[in-house]
């Protein structure tokens, strides 16, 4: 094992993580890191749990998909355990899914027949009532070992550094957009009803509280129609 050239295929990794312009296009690249850095893997994709209900980003595969939804379907798995923090662990790696599985009897053959040899996942973030894990596909039995699952783990830790911060820069950029579209239409008001500052503003305050729409919303509207 060159320990040497995995750590510089792990920081050019991260920084072409950070280096994505977009959450979506972070998750596409965290995917598309794993299928190239970690041997065996075929396949990789992003397990997102909503209470029972199964949502996959960025898979480079069809086989990521599918899998996912038979889990959902049957009510068990190893991505969807590893995605339900009170009953699953931070860490799975399934070696051969052709022998008998007694953990997952209903999706172990299933998983099998969609023609995935082993598995290998990790519980990568918590964002509210939302869990996630990223996914590991081999074709093969037996390929991912023991250093298989160090370089996941390696892999996983530096995608939620990237996801973390990709998203904490999405939300900013939409602070910032939010507050440019207030004020613009707080302008529009003033200068149409010639208002103050604080009256344009409690205009929309009483417009959103009887209305129940966010205040952006009415913002945007003031700017699209001239008025409310």
């Amino acid at each position: 094992m060159d320990w040497g050239r995995f750590a510089e295929q792990m920081a050019s990794m991260a920084r072409d993580l950070l280096a994505q312009e977009s959450v979506d296009a972070t998750l596409q690249r965290i995917t598309a890191s794993a299928t190239e850095l970690v041997d065996g893997c075929d396949a990789a994709g992003i397990l997102v749990l909503h209470d029972t209900k199964v949502e996959t980003l960025a898979a480079t595969h069809s086989l990521v998909t599918e899998s996912d939804l038979r889990q959902q379907r049957l009510g068990e798995g190893p991505c969807f355990d590893a995605a339900h923090s009170a009953r699953g662990e931070r860490v799975f790696r399934i070696t051969d899914l052709t022998a008998e599985e007694q953990r997952w009897p209903a999706f172990a053959p299933q998983a099998h027949a969609l023609g995935v040899g082993s598995m290998m996942g990790f519980l990568r973030f918590t964002e509210g009532e939302e869990l996630g894990a990223l996914n590991f596909y081999s074709r093969k039995p037996g390929e991912f070992t023991a250093i298989s699952e160090l370089f996941g783990l390696l892999l996983a830790s530096h995608a939620a550094v990237a996801f973390s911060a990709a998203r904490t820069h999405a939300q900013m950029e939409r602070a910032v957009a939010t507050r440019h579209v207030i004020g613009e239409a707080m302008g529009i008001l003033m200068g149409s009803r010639a208002l103050s500052e604080d009256q344009a503003f409690d205009v929309m305050r009483r417009y959103w509280q009887e209305k129940n729409i966010k205040l952006r919303e009415v913002a945007r509207r003031i700017c699209d129609q001239g008025s409310l």
